[in-house]
């Protein structure tokens, strides 16, 4: 046999495992309300192909490709196991069995690792919180995806209602195609129909209420059968406790700006400091994009090095806030013309540094240039540490934060020599650190951080969601501290 057809081979085998892998998955998620994860990335309505890929992206971060061979004996015990919901992530499993010197068998070490989400211990379904999403733009719109894409079970979060102003004419069909088909994240995974007459969108099998209002207080929810909902403000008209307080209206308990709050508003990035949001909070910010990019990774950093000082230079895609042709607008350059030009403008999201890192006492400073790409950014984080280390040090250090600590799910890695920005589209992570990009010398040290400004800040505002809502399950095995 040839090396070319021994490695075709090989490929169709790895297929047939992957294929075998699909319904274990699903049943999972469906009867038990598990996520399987690989390395934080989910497996759930994933095609053969995605999860052979994913498996093979564990290269980037391990060191060397995870074969299906391996983790399949561990998503085969965990359907002989009593789970209870939770997020189970089938990478780690295979990392941490491999260092095991104990002897236990896959079974053995498997249900030892989950036995939280097992039996007694594992917590029970919840009932679905209802959420509302005011306004329907870029981010509203994604987030509604991905509401949508976790009602796969019938628990947790339930997307009931959208709020937007009318629009004129086929308003609902026209907002209906803007979910169901998107330039740049694609076509939506799924079914949607339009019932006019009852102005609902029907988005693989949930009915959501498009509800017409010019404000806040024309809406009564508890009319729609909505309570206790947690409203998601994607306008960014109001940023302070007064004005997004006006939603907190029969049927809203809970509101989330998907903008920077100002004020007393709480500004929450997930992972950082979702812990300390009071459970009688009411009003909350999931700060801006950038903030969750560069927070994760500056906090990593503090806790590892130190940080006397550093700055923040943005290069980010344009919005839109800015204009297509030169125009009037209020700023001083956002008038020109976004797709042609690029255009320095001001950040806020190194003084966000203070609220969510308020033991940082480092200066934080930034900048922004957006340029003409439409989706995703990077952020270049300059940092003076509080002692001298090496290149191989920090992105030894980093590599492990992105697989085994709790910022596993904010704070991305990848080696590719020749990544680009249109790759990370769809990237779930606040950030991924560029390895080849890095520099360190002594105490100083820059990192390039990519982040998908749309879609994965919207994954971060889901996570904050499910934080304040109950329903975000426990993963295992549990990061490492």
């Amino acid at each position: 046999m040839t090396v070319k057809d021994d490695s075709f081979t090989n490929w169709k085998t790895r297929e047939e495992i992957a294929e075998s892998m699909i319904p274990m998955i699903g049943k999972l998620h469906r009867e038990r309300d598990v996520t399987v994860l690989l390395h934080s990335r989910s497996l759930v309505n994933k095609s053969v192909v995605s999860i052979l890929k994913t498996h093979r992206f564990a290269r980037q971060i391990a060191g060397e490709e995870l074969s299906v061979t391996e983790t399949l004996p561990f998503l085969r015990a965990l359907t002989t196991l009593d789970l209870g919901p939770s997020q189970i992530d089938i990478g780690m499993l295979a990392a941490t069995y491999r260092a095991d010197t104990r002897g236990l068998s896959v079974e053995e070490f498997t249900a030892e690792s989950v036995a939280g989400a097992t039996g007694a211990d594992k917590i029970e379904r919840r009932e679905p919180r209802d959420v509302v999403l005011y306004g329907f733009g870029r981010i509203g719109r994604l987030v509604a995806r991905l509401l949508i894409e976790k009602t796969g079970s019938g628990n947790g979060l339930r997307l009931r209602a959208i709020v937007v102003r009318r629009g004129g004419d086929q308003d609902i069909v026209k907002r209906a195609s803007l979910l169901r088909r998107d330039s740049i994240h694609g076509q939506f995974q799924g079914t949607i129909t339009v019932d006019e007459a009852t102005s609902t969108i029907v988005a693989n099998g949930n009915e959501i209420k498009v509800i017409y209002a010019n404000d806040p207080s024309e809406v009564d929810y508890t009319a729609y059968g909505i309570k206790n909902a947690i409203l998601i403000d994607n306008t960014g008209k109001w940023r302070d406790r007064a004005g997004l307080s006006q939603h907190l209206r029969p049927g809203v308990a809970k509101v989330v700006l998907t903008a920077p709050g100002k004020g007393d508003v709480p500004n929450i990035v997930h992972g950082v400091n979702h812990d300390t949001i009071k459970p009688d909070e009411t009003v909350l910010s999931c700060a801006s994009c950038t903030t969750n990019a560069i927070v994760p990774p500056l906090k990593a950093m503090a806790d590892e090095y130190g940080v006397l000082r550093g700055h923040v230079e943005t290069v980010h895609s344009f919005t839109n806030d800015q204009n297509l042709l030169d125009n009037y607008h209020k700023a001083d350059r956002r008038g020109r013309s976004a797709p042609l030009n690029m255009v320095i403008t001001e950040t806020g999201a190194a003084s966000a540094v203070a609220k969510a890192l308020p033991d940082l006492k480092a200066p934080i400073t930034g900048s922004s240039i957006r340029v003409p790409v439409p989706d995703v950014s990077i952020a270049i984080l300059s940092l003076r540490l509080g002692r001298e280390t090496t290149r191989e040090e920090v992105l030894d250090y980093l590599r492990n934060v992105s697989l085994t600590s709790p910022l596993k799910r904010q704070i991305d890695f990848i080696t590719a020599p020749d990544a680009v920005s249109s790759d990370f589209i769809g990237s779930r992570h606040a950030s991924i650190v560029d390895a080849g990009a890095t520099k360190v010398d002594g105490d100083n040290a820059i990192l390039y951080l990519w982040y998908d400004n749309e879609f994965g800040y919207s994954c971060q505002v889901i996570r904050v969601v499910q934080h304040v809502s109950g329903v975000e399950y426990p993963t295992y095995p549990a990061p490492a501290v």
